[in-house]
């Protein structure tokens, strides 16, 4: 009979041990989806950053271009008196129409 217990006794050894060893296998399996998440999101805020410094640049230019546009100051005074708005309010409209005072006005209406 001991033979026989003894036997058992591997059977359920090695059943434990398959367990083990599975568990084993699933806590290095997330070990290793922790650093595959972290390389992820590690490239997502390369990805931001790079975006985002982009979009600066590209504000930069925009500012650039609208610095360059001539604009009357008596067109400014204008539309900042007759619509009551802050002067730097009234430039910009003026520049972003590229000096066209109707267009200007008209965009403000609307």
């Amino acid at each position: 009979m001991e033979a026989g217990d003894e036997g058992i006794e591997r059977v359920v050894d090695s059943k434990d041990l398959q367990q083990q060893s599975k568990a084993l296998d699933k806590l290095t399996d997330h070990v290793e989806d922790r650093q595959l998440d972290s390389t992820r999101v590690q490239e997502a805020m390369a990805s931001i950053s790079a975006s985002k410094e982009a979009d600066i640049q590209a504000m930069r230019m925009r500012e650039k271009e609208l610095a360059a546009v001539k604009i009357n100051a008596a067109d400014v005074d204008v539309i900042a008196n007759e619509l009551e708005l802050d002067k730097k309010v009234a430039e910009r409209t003026l520049r972003e129409h590229k000096g066209d005072a109707v267009a200007a006005i008209r965009s403000l209406l609307h």
